[in-house]
């Protein structure tokens, strides 16, 4: 049995069409999508056209348009019109020209998807891919790749490209008349579109809304309001809502967020604004990021705020760019100390003078108070203590356990960061930070979190509204970095976590850029927008062991405390050290942190009498390097060496490099002129006590 030829090419087109797939190297737009489906931005695909990733359905305005405009029979025809292609041959014939072409819109697709001109043999080819198209993919297949792909003029691509560049909306939301408006496009895209001959266009869009009303798919009603309509000016930006986090997402497809759009607005809007206030002090950018506590989840994003207000830094993703750290760590320090069991929530820190290998760290306020509790030290952000707790915990444990918890931006080797590391001498990313305190938040089960997140608690609030109850509750931190460069305040609730840095994107620092100042009012306007339960931590019921506690000192209770309290702490804490300044039932602190402290604490009055070391020097301290400023003369200012003793009374004998000085009485300071190099300073009391340090001056 013979087949005829013509038989044997359709059934070859039919089997082609069915076999390849279209527009397999067509390059899309990369377009990102809010968690509902909202789209928060995009960009052009990588040649230039505005062209989305294609979706599975069509709305059924424009579907109804679509098919009414080019193809009525389309829902019944194979892929090829006998009636339209009877009807073109025709027309074509009494007009000795080429008036109609019969296309269907199968057949528009596969001229879309094969590109060439439209000569006679092209039209054949085209009719057999589309009898092949129909055989592979269903009607409503056919019109999303249709939709999706046909031209809609300028460089615009595609219904959902066009929809938003011409009314601002997702093709879902379109009226009658303008989803009538964008059926006619395609059919002449380089002829007419918003921009070029609109009253053609608006004649061939009012025609087909007629006809719609002929066919009885629109009322009388509709079509009268539907030819009210205007057409739409010049094409709109599209939406640009995270517009950082944007950029980040894969190019080229298109991608469902975690991002909450109604609340992404909101939060934007309000760091914006607060941005733009900040801008005349010459603080330029603001980033804030809001994550959901449960599952981890980016609900804001703001890369860098103000984007409509020009500088130089406004392009710079802030929110993932590494910055000083300031004091935003020192809650992870505290964590792995309790969890380690070397201090417990109440245990004195000391807050004295020290130089530690050269380092000699202050507190913001440039003042010391002898003896803190941790969590104190902690809710206070006080330097100070914070570099002698690091000192014990180790820097090397510390540096891995922030590896651990996600800190990728740490590159260097420890010893590079040294001590310097709890107050801003590594650099981290605001979106890794506010990672890790949500993590600490998700840890709150644990005694050693929870403690620390009850002593966030404590930070005061920028607003002032600390003892007001009805207030929302938040366990957050702030961070200045050194030379005023980088504001943090990080912020968690039951349910959030927020992290807001401000400054400037080139490190340029400025006068009152400060965490309290700057970052923390940021951080609880945020608060302000979030959907607030009134929930806080539950305090851990299993997982610590009870101990009882000097009331004094914070530290495990001695055989020689007078008064003690219990307290659940963390497991380890059962080889916690226990009060080292309780002796014969009197709380006594060394001489330096005692001198500091009474400062502080007028009610400390301990007797003359006392054990343990009752001499120290307070400046220089040991190992110190000084550098001695010129005076008017251009004399050496003296050095004035500062002793603190724990009896006000007694008399002091003062030794440098062997050579007597003289003597002191109840206030015990000394002014030396030391030449430069190395010296040995001594000071002995009238018991034989004696305290001795050595300082180098340049």
């Amino acid at each position: 049995m013979r087949f005829p030829l013509r038989a044997v090419a359709f059934a070859l087109a039919a089997l082609l069409g069915c076999s390849c797939r279209p527009f397999r190297d067509v390059p899309y737009s990369t377009v990102v999508e809010a968690r509902g489906g909202e789209l928060l931005g995009a960009r052009t695909a990588s040649d230039g056209q505005w062209r989305f990733p294609p979706c599975d359905t069509v709305p059924e305005r424009f579907a109804a348009a679509l098919v009414n405009f080019e193809d009525k029979r389309f829902y019944y025809h194979p892929g090829v019109d006998p009636l339209a292609v009877a009807r073109a041959l025709r027309d074509n014939l009494s007009s000795g020209g080429v008036r109609s072409g019969g296309s269907t819109i199968t057949m528009q697709l596969a001229r879309l998807s094969r590109g060439g001109e439209r000569t006679i043999s092209n039209k054949v080819a085209e009719a057999l891919l589309a009898v092949g198209f129909e055989l592979r993919y269903s009607k409503e297949e056919i019109l999303a790749l249709y939709a999706s792909h046909a031209p809609f003029g300028g460089n615009v691509v595609g219904l959902e490209a066009a929809s938003w560049r011409y009314f601002g909306r997702p093709p879902e939301e379109l009226s009658w008349a303008e989803s009538a408006m964008l059926a006619v496009l395609p059919n002449a895209p380089g002829a007419i579109h918003p921009g070029k001959n609109r009253d053609a266009l608006r004649a061939k869009r009012d025609g087909l809304l007629r006809t719609l009303c002929r066919r009885g798919v629109i009322s009388a009603r509709t079509l009268e309001l539907s030819l009210e309509e205007p057409l739409p000016e010049a094409p709109l930006p599209l939406p640009s809502l995270a517009s950082h986090y944007v950029e980040r997402q894969p190019h080229g497809v298109r991608t469902v967020t975690s991002v909450d759009l109604p609340l992404q607005r909101l939060v934007e809007g309000a760091v914006s604004g607060m941005s733009d206030r900040l801008a005349g002090d010459g603080i330029a950018d603001m980033a804030a990021i809001v994550l959901d506590n449960r599952s981890g989840e980016v609900l804001c994003y703001v890369g860098n705020a103000s984007s409509y207000r020009a500088r130089p830094g406004r392009d710079v993703d802030i929110a993932a760019s590494p910055r000083s750290t300031g004091s935003i760590l020192k809650p992870f320090l505290y964590e792995a100390a309790l969890e380690s069991g070397i201090i417990l929530p109440g245990s004195l820190l000391p807050d004295v003078p020290v130089n530690l290998g050269g380092f000699s760290p202050q507190n913001f306020d440039r003042q010391f108070y002898g003896a803190v509790p941790a969590s104190e030290a902690l809710s206070r952000s006080l330097n100070v203590p914070m570099v002698f707790l690091l000192r014990d915990y180790g820097v090397e444990p510390f540096y891995q356990r922030l590896v651990s918890q996600g800190i990728t931006t740490l590159t260097r080797e420890p010893s590079h960061y040294g001590l310097s590391l709890i107050l801003g001498g590594g650099e981290c990313s605001l979106e890794e930070i506010a990672g890790a305190y949500r993590a600490l938040a998700a840890r709150s089960s644990q005694l050693p979190a929870w403690y620390t997140l009850e002593a966030m608690k404590g930070v005061v609030r920028p607003d002032g509204l600390d003892l007001v109850g009805s207030a929302r509750k938040a366990a957050w931190k702030t961070g200045t970095s050194y030379g005023f460069r980088d504001a943090w305040a990080v912020g968690v609730t039951v349910q959030y976590t927020i992290g807001v840095w401000v400054g400037n994107a080139d490190g340029t620092g400025a006068p009152g850029l400060i965490g309290t100042r700057c970052a923390g009012p940021v951080l609880y306007e945020i608060l302000n927008l979030l959907p607030y339960s009134g929930d806080w931590f539950r305090e851990p019921s299993e997982g610590g062991i009870m101990v009882d506690v000097c009331a004094d000192s914070g530290f495990a209770a001695g055989p020689s405390c007078p008064e003690t309290v219990p307290m659940m702490v963390p497991a380890a804490a059962v080889d916690a050290p226990s009060c080292p300044y309780h002796a014969g039932g009197e709380f006594r602190l060394p001489p330096v942190m005692e001198w500091y402290y009474r400062q502080h604490h007028p009610q400390y009055m301990p007797s003359e009498r006392g054990s343990g070391k009752v001499i120290d020097f307070i400046y220089p301290s040991y190992g110190a390097v000084v550098r001695l400023p010129k005076q008017m003369d251009g004399n050496a200012q003296p050095l004035i060496a500062r002793v603190a003793h724990s009896s006000a009374s007694t008399q002091l004998w003062w030794h440098m490099d062997g050579s007597y000085l003289g003597k002191t009485t109840f206030s015990h300071t000394m002014s030396l002129n030391p030449s430069p190099g190395l010296h040995r300073l001594t000071a002995v009391d009238s018991d034989g006590n004696s305290a001795s340090v050595v300082f180098s001056v340049e």
